[in-house]
């Protein structure tokens, strides 16, 4: 494969993966900073994906802490690995965050069955319960208030293919609408 096809297969993989629930892109490890300044790394679900604007899509609940960290510092790694294919993909570049209610929000939530929906009705995201039980689910109506959308768009992203002889290692950076402007071989 020459440098073009490599960034086509890795986004097309990415698209893929969006629909596919086999895909070892299907969870992949979004990567964020806390208030600290620790590195914070969490298996997400790829909702989306989007290759002209290079444009990653994932959900979760706007009471977890990789919201707030990410509306502190929306610079982030997303790192997906594919083990049939023996393939990584590293992307840097930043979230946008989409809040309950925002035109994103309300599409994604209007897409989402039943069963996903009552995942985000419990209490909130790593707190622990006042009597050490689970919170019960309220109902889908109650999740809908704490579920958002967090965009990313890629600015770079670091191929690399493991392979029994000769890994290879490929780099690519994207413009601001999501054009290819560099591609290059590198040292695995």
């Amino acid at each position: 494969m020459n440098l073009k096809e490599v960034d086509a297969f890795a986004w097309s993989s990415l698209v893929a993966a969006t629909t596919d629930s086999q895909s070892g892109f299907r969870f992949i490890n979004l990567c964020s900073v806390d208030a600290a300044g620790r590195p914070q790394a969490r298996m997400v679900v790829l909702r989306r994906a989007d290759t002209a604007a290079r444009l990653l899509e994932i959900h979760t609940d706007t009471r977890s802490p990789k919201w707030l960290e990410l509306s502190r510092n929306p610079f982030v790694t997303v790192l997906g690995f594919c083990a049939s294919s023996r393939i990584q993909l590293r992307l840097v570049g930043a979230a946008r965050l989409h809040a309950p209610g925002s035109d994103l929000a309300e599409k994604a939530w209007s897409e989402l069955s039943v069963w996903t929906r009552n995942t985000y009705a419990g209490g909130p995201p790593g707190e622990e319960p006042d009597n050490n039980e689970p919170v019960p689910v309220t109902g889908e109506a109650g999740g809908k208030a704490y579920f958002g959308v967090v965009s990313f768009r890629a600015d770079a992203l670091d191929w690399f293919e493991l392979r029994r002889a000769s890994n290879r290692r490929a780099v690519f950076e994207y413009s601001d609408l999501g054009a290819l402007m560099a591609a290059r071989w590198i040292n695995p």
